[in-house]
């Protein structure tokens, strides 16, 4: 639940006088992108601010306190004050945040500025108390929304130290305000205006100035002079006498004997009570403290100036003010240390009667109430997981011993559960083991729910640790002994069972189970499982060789993330990367390019080795395109996240699959021979990744020239292809079978086994999978075309591929990598000026992208490098090459690939 008063900005400001100095400043304020109030505590910023908006009628308000250094508590906040602000203008931004739908601020901000370009209206966003902010990410995040916000929105930051909100590149371009302490200071007419409005006899102008001069105008500390004033007449000049050379310490000694010691100890006590609460109302206060009159105490110390700030909204919700808050803390602590626990048990108490279970498991943990902690836990731990409170969860579950979480196993359980929605399957398998031994040292018995559960949890870590059969057997009795309303273990347990039919090649066993999967979850608002069982239905569809309809389900897919504001969540990287994996198939290299990268973006805030299988997809699309020195750029950083994390076979194969292709391309057999030497052997290959590395292995062979171990593995994947319907893995192994037959002599088997693979090519669409390997098999495809052996269909396939084989082939001698300079220069017939002033290799490729039509920008971008860098290049090559200009450059390029027969 969240709390209305946080959004809400000071109401009462009939006390505050005006000042003209600051409002004037503040006129400008449409022209600026922040407006930072910064200052010691006690200064006004807060009261400023509020003055200063009072009658804007587009502001949201967003009052921080310590718990909102969470970064889905800070978003939420944040986003309710914007659309506080703008008349509900960014409701899907709201959805997200609520979701938990983003991995990064910066990329929740991007769909809220996409909803805020409608809204032209002058809005003020104001976040007081910024300072207590201290997590990096939202720091990260502000940064962004102040460089990117729209130009009608102004952001203001109350706040007691410097925010690292890059405010020095803001003020040096004049996009700042900056209200700082000694602008906030009371001058010596603000000081006057402000006694002349509190205490009603006349006040010497020499008493004043002493006093301004003692407090430096220090709004808090005249406030509390004031006060003082009020109570003892005529003391003024003892106030200002008693406030020279004040530290903290003093300040509480001041308050103490000034304000505190002089109420009686009714309000004392009362005081002290509700000290123990961040931001409280009159119900609140009343379960805490056990009075009835609690809203008349309330009105009654905020009409005293008892540092009490009413809040806007229902139910009258209070904070202290920062300073008295601290005071009052300071005094519990010292009077009524006993207490300590009893009121935050109280607190706690309060906060579920206010439906706020994530603020009276805070109170909880702080009177280290370990029963409490557990009541509140099992009556809404569950709700608040799914509502995203992690973090909380977690701290609270790590302070329980082990004996609590093993006498109460639904702790345990939900323990494990955030575990694995934080992807920690490793330490699953140790948590659950290590509760069983306990349990059974204890003679604990779970009932068939709670079991049912647990085996839901155990068949989700052993279908990730590569278990089917165990996954099998374990979801099977989870939805034997899951009663109907235990919809989320059930909703799981289905999909392993779908998952493992797939591991297992069942694939006409696990469709249906994947849209039971998808229709429970979407029934029960599950969505991300149902996203889950989208991507796996197309990854089964994709291996029965229904690859447009695959296609379609994603598609379903992304409707889904679109809906339902799932941009942000990791699935959305599987489906983009899905969607890559089918455009390369295709041959559509420019838009499986462009969703590659855009996984990359969804995998942005997370450890770049979950990035392995985005950079592998986009290493082998350049090779497609021939583009050498790219994929190499790829493969490096591939190769080095293999080198520090450990990955499923699947993730391992398809970058496999890059590396060989590269090599192959270079005639790197050293690399082949030792990636062979090592290279894992599944146990079958009844699924598409026991193929793909087969396949792998296969492929290796063949360029080692092992072709009767290869014949045998391709014969050995045949039968599964059959067995298990494995139409698109078949369509593969024709292609690289094709190879194998084409080096062992038999041309004949090799024309029918490309054939074949044309032929499934007019369902499939599988374009891709020839080109690969086009400058082994080019040869093959244009007898076929030549001999007329090929249908009408067939045959616009295979004169599609020729062309693009030709036009693959082009394009990797533009780019002028090693191996194709290296011919060029050994041509008997090259021009003693290209032989005698030699090119770097980087200056090649800079020729190449010339000649592509590349300009300086795009080469820059291409090699990344620095466009200053680039141009350095090109001067180097037009001096070597003799040459004056860019069309000389051109056709330069353009005679020595003539050179080369192209």
């Amino acid at each position: 639940m969240w709390i209305p008063s946080k959004l809400t900005r000071p109401a009462r400001l009939h006390n505050a006088i005006i000042r003209p100095r600051l409002l004037e400043t503040l006129d400008q304020a449409p022209f600026y992108r922040l407006v930072l109030f910064r200052s010691p505590a006690g200064f006004g910023k807060t009261t400023m601010a509020a003055q200063w908006l009072n009658e804007h009628p587009h502001t949201g308000w967003f009052n921080i306190d310590e718990n909102d250094n969470d970064t889905f508590r800070f978003a939420n906040y944040l986003l309710q004050s914007i659309n506080k602000a703008t008349n509900n203008t960014c409701p899907k931004t709201q959805a997200m945040a609520e979701r938990r739908q983003f991995a990064c601020l910066s990329t929740l901000f991007s769909e809220l500025f996409s909803e805020l370009s409608e809204y032209h209206e002058q809005t003020y966003l104001v976040l007081d108390d910024y300072h207590v902010i201290n997590n990096d990410d939202i720091h990260d995040g502000l940064r962004f929304f102040l460089k990117n916000m729209p130009d009608n929105i102004t952001l203001v930051v109350t706040s007691r130290t410097l925010p690292p909100l890059g405010t020095a590149n803001l003020r040096i371009r004049d996009l700042l305000i900056e209200v700082d302490n000694d602008r906030l200071a009371f001058d010596e007419e603000e000081t006057e205006r402000f006694f002349s409005k509190r205490v009603n006899e006349s006040i010497e102008t020499s008493v004043l100035r002493n006093l301004h001069q003692q407090v430096e105008g220090w709004p808090s500390a005249l406030q509390l002079i004031a006060l003082h004033a009020q109570q003892r007449p005529n003391t003024l000049v003892e106030s200002a006498e008693s406030m020279a050379n004040f530290n903290r310490g003093h300040l509480w000694d001041y308050l103490a004997e000034e304000v505190f010691d002089q109420l009686d100890r009714e309000t004392q006590q009362f005081l002290l009570q509700c000290s123990v609460l961040d931001i409280f109302n009159a119900q609140l206060v009343a379960e805490l403290t056990g009075r009835s009159d609690a809203l008349a105490m309330l009105e009654s110390l905020n009409r005293f100036g008892l540092f009490l700030n009413t809040l806007e909204g229902d139910n009258n919700w209070y904070r202290f003010h920062n300073l008295f808050a601290e005071f009052l803390r300071h005094q519990r602590y010292s009077q009524i240390p006993q207490q300590r626990g009893e009121l935050h048990a109280l607190a706690a108490r309060a906060w579920l009667k206010q439906d706020s279970p994530q603020q009276a498991l805070l109170h909880a943990q702080k009177c280290e109430n370990e029963a409490l902690i557990i009541e509140i836990l099992t009556d809404h731990g569950w709700g608040m997981y799914h509502h995203g409170e992690i973090k909380l969860l977690e701290d609270c579950l790590a302070s329980l011993k082990n004996e609590q979480l093993i006498s109460h196993p639904r702790l345990g359980l939900l323990r494990m559960w955030l575990a694995q929605s934080q992807h920690r399957y490793n330490d699953i398998g140790d948590m659950i083991a290590a509760a069983e031994d306990a349990m059974l040292c204890r003679d604990i018995v779970l009932d068939d729910a709670i079991q049912g559960e647990f085996n839901a949890l155990r068949a989700q870590v052993a279908i990730n640790q590569s278990k089917p059969e165990e996954a099998l057997t374990l979801s099977e009795q989870a939805l034997g002994q899951l009663p109907s309303t235990t919809y989320r273990s059930r909703i799981v347990a289905t999909s392993v069972v779908g998952e493992v039919h797939h591991c297992l090649g069942n694939l006409s066993r696990a469709l249906p189970m994947m849209q039971q999967t998808e229709k429970m979850a979407r029934q029960y608002h599950v969505y991300h499982q149902a996203l889950w069982a989208l991507l796996q239905q197309s990854e089964i569809l994709l291996a029965q060789g229904y690859v447009q309809t695959a296609f379609e389900v994603l598609d379903q897919a992304f409707k889904l993330v679109k809906e339902q504001h799932l941009q942000q969540v990791p699935l959305h990287e599987f489906l983009l990367r899905l969607r890559a994996q089918i455009l390369w198939c295709w041959n559509r290299l420019d838009e499986a390019e462009e969703a590659a990268l855009k996984s990359l973006e969804v995998l942005a805030p997370y450890d770049e080795t979950k990035s392995l299988h985005a950079y592998s997809m986009l290493a082998r699309i350049a090779i497609t395109r021939g583009e050498q020195d790219k994929s190499a750029r790829y493969l490096e950083l591939c190769n080095s996240m293999m080198d520090r994390s450990s990955y499923h076979i699947d993730w391992r194969a398809n970058t496999d699959l890059a590396n060989l292709l590269y090599w192959q391309n270079t005639g790197d057999i050293e690399n082949i021979q030792q990636w062979l030497a090592q290279a894992e052997q599944p146990e079958a290959a009844c699924n598409h990744f026991q193929q793909l590395q087969w396949r792998n292995i296969g492929r290796a062979c063949i360029n080692m020239g092992n072709y009767e171990r290869a014949e045998s593995i391709f014969y050995m994947l045949e039968e599964s292809c059959v067995k298990h319907n494995l139409i698109t893995d078949k369509n593969r192994n024709l292609v690289v079978k094709a190879m194998l037959s084409k080096k062992q002599g038999h041309r004949d088997a090799a024309l029918s086994e490309l054939q074949e693979a044309l032929s499934l090519t007019n369902s499939t669409g599988m374009v891709g999978i020839f080109l690969c390997d086009g400058s082994e098999i080019c040869d093959l495809i244009q007898e076929l075309v030549d001999n007329k052996s090929l249908n009408e269909l067939e045959m616009h396939r295979a004169r599609q591929l020729l062309r693009e084989m030709t036009s693959k082939e082009r394009n990797r001698s533009v780019h002028f990598d090693e191996s194709f300079v290296e011919k060029l220069l050994n041509l008997p017939d090259i021009p003693e000026l290209i032989r005698t002033s030699p090119l770097t290799q980087r200056e090649w490729q800079v020729l190449g992208l010339i000649y592509t039509g590349y300009s300086n920008e795009q080469i820059a971008s291409e090699l990344d490098v620095a466009s200053t860098t680039i141009k350095t290049h090109i001067r180097n090559l037009y001096q070597k090459l003799n040459i004056a200009n860019r069309q000389q450059a051109i056709e330069t390029a353009e005679n020595l690939l003539k050179l080369m027969g192209f």
